[in-house]
């Protein structure tokens, strides 16, 4: 008797721009990836939640999206944002709204340059940018908590809190600890003490504290504006780094820039006691400007599938689609052109599951 296939309930929200493009190169990998294993399959239901839902509805998503979501095992997120739509409306109701409500407070960037992906740093091989980043992803600098005083007054006043609590901050970075321990990696967190002198001290010290219990992790601590330079001037140095979520935000783009570009920049939004569905994305936005013309890289969401198959434990599967990635960047043809060449969206998608399948 055959055992009964593994299905993964998968939720899709395409999205805004070239969010729907992209999504449908990483659903199409996925569906291939499943039929050429055959003991698992996915089960697929989009939702047409974003800007345009916006635009006719008053609100990103159903006042019930977040129940629809919950009976998922992940969800695969393509792009928010859209001309028309304010940007902080359109990332905190449904981004955000996403990550709060399913608690998914560890956020995934792997910053790797991979064989044959374009680099602006001279001299620097594949193998010398190697990072993982843990940025908190369910406080600090984007928790929405403030005020707005005296509106359109000579009194306003705006007040934006950095809300770092100490459940919050232990629980990310002994995360980050247990992937240093595990991948016998340093880590390094980030900081801006010398002047954040309650929410920066606070996260040097529990970082100080939590460090004495994996003697065994090899540790450092930067100021953000000195990690930037070092990103840049000496990246090797860089392994697995914990930081919160303003600084990961922003370390993380300038980590994409030095390691292919945007359209190479995955994300995962985690919960890791698989309470909620996690959450997967692309990083790069949905450039409205290319938006419908079939010429947007879909490898940072396919990358961004990798990691949602690990989550789902197709750890092998994952590997696979990333070297299949790297393969397709050496050879260099069927590229888009932001890695100069002139291949489609679909072209490129296609040519990644041939490579991955050998067909």
């Amino acid at each position: 008797m055959a055992a009964e296939k593994q299905v993964h309930r998968i939720a899709l929200i395409p999205g805004d721009g070239i969010g729907p493009e992209v999504v449908a190169e990483a659903e199409g990998l996925l569906r291939a990836i499943a039929a050429a294993d055959g003991g698992f399959c996915f089960d697929f239901t989009s939702f047409p939640w974003g800007c345009e839902y916006y635009l006719r509805e008053g609100r990103m998503m159903p006042e019930d999206g977040i129940d629809q979501l919950r009976g998922f095992d992940a969800i695969l997120l393509g792009a928010v944002g859209f001309p028309g739509v304010p940007d902080h409306v359109s990332l905190r109701d449904l981004l955000l709204r996403i990550r709060h409500d399913f608690d998914e407070y560890v956020n995934v960037r792997p910053v790797r340059l991979l064989r044959g992906a374009p680099c602006p740093l001279k001299g620097v091989e594949p193998g010398q940018i190697d990072m993982t980043f843990i940025r908190e992803n369910s406080e600090g600098e984007y928790a929405g908590s403030g005020s707005w005083l005296y509106p359109d007054t000579p009194r306003e006043v705006v007040i934006q809190d950095g809300v770092f609590s100490r459940h919050g901050t232990e629980r990310i970075m002994r995360y980050a600890f247990e992937l240093a321990r595990r991948e016998h990696k340093s880590l390094t967190s980030i900081s801006k003490g010398n002047a954040l002198n309650y929410s920066m001290v606070f996260w040097d010290q529990v970082f100080d504290e939590i460090s004495r219990e994996y003697p065994e992790v090899e540790t450092h601590s930067y100021l953000v504006d000195a990690a930037a330079m070092l990103m840049v001037r000496d990246p090797g140095r860089f392994q697995v780094v914990v930081a919160s979520n303003l600084f990961g935000d922003i370390l993380t783009d300038l980590g994409a820039a030095i390691s292919g570009g945007m359209g190479l920049a995955a994300g995962a939004n985690l919960n890791p006691e698989c309470e909620f569905p996690s959450m997967f994305e692309p990083i790069h936005g949905s450039a409205p400007d290319i938006a419908g013309k079939g010429i947007a890289n879909p490898l940072a969401t396919i990358w961004s599938a990798a990691q949602m198959l690990e989550h789902l434990g197709q750890g092998e599967w994952a590997a696979r689609v990333v070297d299949a990635i790297e393969r397709v960047l050496q050879a260099g043809d069927d590229l888009t052109p932001d890695l100069g060449g002139s291949a489609s969206t679909s072209e490129l998608g296609e040519r990644v599951v041939r490579e991955l399948l050998d067909v």
